[in-house]
């Protein structure tokens, strides 16, 4: 592994002063890349200029995946692969995420394919693994290499994909999940066929095209039609029986492998429930004596056809990528395009995703209310901020990493399956009815490290951990010299600020706020002039929320 660093950018205020009225505004390419990337940049910006949205996103999806690299297979037991006498750092470096959580932030920084980077964290948060099971690097690096490389093609295949993957097999029990026709113990594990149901696909109740809940009532809002039963669960689970871990190379195939998160799981004919009658999703019943590939196909088939699947995977997307609470109208022409790309194919991720950044209301300017943009979660907000001041500004990713655990969002590491917050989550605010997702881990005290952070980097640098001994650690510093060059005029490091992080869209209050309080720094001080401004803009409730 190497350490990197945000590419070298142009001097801040050059996007503001351009004297050419671009077809798409400065305004308007930021905005856009808040949504599609993990922040603007100064060369991001002009690359959405150029361009324009469609074919912005087009060089996106014909990008190759910056994926996670270098991590080798070690045995599962601790007491093997870190025996006595190693050194004190093996356990975090092989059976933590420590390593990947790094490289997550080093991906996000730099990564040229910022949009696959982007949905891929947003599918992460949707197929749900975690390092609290999955404790060694090269499992979960598999595994979010996996979304990295399905992000852009059919819903069909990532959820056959997810299904066989033996970190998704080992996180909710769907490897050794047996069934045997001479014991007496036939009751498959169902921890993956209800959670395929409730998380990964249809979610709890029907659902309208625009993931409005229908109602058996229309006078009460409570008579929601579930969209599965117990015998629904108990169905997918046989299906999902008579898979373990594939084998390690040079060594003979068995029933219950040894713990490998390489290749896809093997299927064991021997241990899969082929008696049939198992009901799946409208009525489906599983034929007797299938082919235990060919049942799990129909299986996956059987829930990606399910007309749920467009409004809520459709929701939760829109949520993760642009706004809260997006309108029932948003959600339905997310939904369409699911349900067909324009060409008849049904799941195509590419059209989903670009109806989502191109829709009119991911403009949120037109939609400037209360219930418009979201809270930058801890990992958007951290890599927004080194990718907005840019210039030289670089991490290797370990301070950005134990900041966002401090702000509540361990990276791939969430204490449940239900990720580090719920998309349901009610807005805390009294008689609000509008939910905020990431205000389930934003509190008085992940605030303040939110603060701190911003004050820690622009005293920094934050020196390197030298404890880290899997590549050259560099710690953390910000190149703030492009802000320093036009911080004697205020008005021009305001509205520098003001395109970068806020869409030319800061309000007056914040704008005289930081206009009163660089009054009082000397013009001739432009490091502590750049310091102060970025520091009151990064921290105001107008940065956190995105909009």
């Amino acid at each position: 592994m190497t350490s990197t660093g945000v590419s070298a950018a142009a001097p801040v205020s050059a996007p503001v002063t351009t004297t050419a009225t671009p077809t798409i505004t400065l305004a308007e390419a930021a905005q856009f890349l808040d949504h599609s990337s993990f922040g603007p940049t100064a060369e991001s910006i002009a690359a959405v200029q150029r361009l324009g949205f469609t074919r912005y996103l087009d060089s996106q999806f014909s990008m190759p995946a910056t994926g996670y690299h270098g991590y080798e297979y070690l045995t599962s037991n601790q007491s093997l692969g870190c025996p006595t006498g190693s050194p004190t750092t093996c356990a975090r470096d092989n059976y933590s995420v420590f390593p990947v959580q790094m490289q997550f932030f080093r991906n996000a920084l730099t990564g040229p394919d910022q949009l696959r980077q982007r949905v891929a964290f947003a599918l992460s948060q949707i197929f749900v693994v975690s390092g609290t099971e999955i404790r060694q690097p090269y499992g979960m690096a598999a595994y979010q290499n996996l979304l990295l490389n399905d992000a852009f093609g059919n819903f069909k295949q990532l959820l056959t994909d997810v299904t066989l993957s033996p970190v998704m097999g080992a996180y909710l029990n769907m490897v050794n999940n047996n069934w045997n026709a001479k014991s007496e113990q036939n009751d498959p594990n169902e921890n993956y066929g209800r959670e395929v149901l409730q998380l990964f696909s249809i979610g709890l109740v029907e659902l309208n095209d625009d993931g409005t809940p229908k109602l058996t009532n229309a006078a009460d809002k409570s008579s929601t039609i579930p969209t599965y039963s117990q015998d629904q669960v108990e169905g997918f689970s046989a299906v999902f029986t008579g898979w373990t871990y594939a084998p390690r190379p040079d060594h003979t195939s068995k029933w219950t492998n040894p713990t490998n998160y390489d290749g896809v799981m093997s299927a064991f004919a021997a241990h899969h429930d082929n008696a049939g009658g198992e009901t799946l999703l409208n009525g489906v019943v599983l034929q007797a004596n299938g082919d235990q590939s060919k049942d799990l196909d129909q299986a996956i088939e059987n829930i990606f056809n399910h007309r749920n699947v467009g409004p809520f995977i459709g929701k939760q997307l829109i949520q993760q990528l642009v706004t809260s609470n997006p309108s029932p109208a948003y959600v339905k022409a997310v939904a369409d395009k699911f349900n067909d790309n324009g060409h008849g194919v049904r799941g195509d991720m590419r059209a989903v995703i670009t109806e989502i950044l191109t829709n009119p209301e991911a403009d949120l300017k037109n939609e400037l209310g209360a219930s418009s943009g979201k809270l930058r979660e801890p990992a958007l907000f951290i890599a927004g901020v080194l990718r907005g001041i840019g210039g030289g500004t670089q991490s290797d990713g370990e301070y950005l990493s134990s900041s966002s655990s401090s702000m509540s969002e361990p990276i791939f590491d969430s204490n449940t399956v239900f990720n580090y917050y719920q998309p349901s989550y009610p807005l805390p605010l009294p008689d609000s009815k509008l939910v905020g997702p990431p205000f389930g881990i934003y509190d008085a005290a992940t605030a303040f490290v939110r603060y701190d952070f911003i004050n820690r980097l622009l005293e920094g640098p934050v020196a390197p951990d030298a404890s880290i001994t899997f590549l050259r650690p560099t710690g953390t510093s910000l190149d703030l010299s492009a802000w320093e060059r036009v911080a004697a005029d205020s008005a021009t490091l305001i509205q520098a600020i003001n395109g970068r992080f806020f869409h030319d869209s800061m309000s007056r209050s914040l704008n005289a706020a930081l206009s009163g309080l660089l009054s009082q720094i000397p013009a001739t001080d432009p490091a502590s002039r750049a310091k102060a401004a970025l520091y009151l803009a990064l921290t105001s409730p107008e940065y956190q929320v995105e909009r």
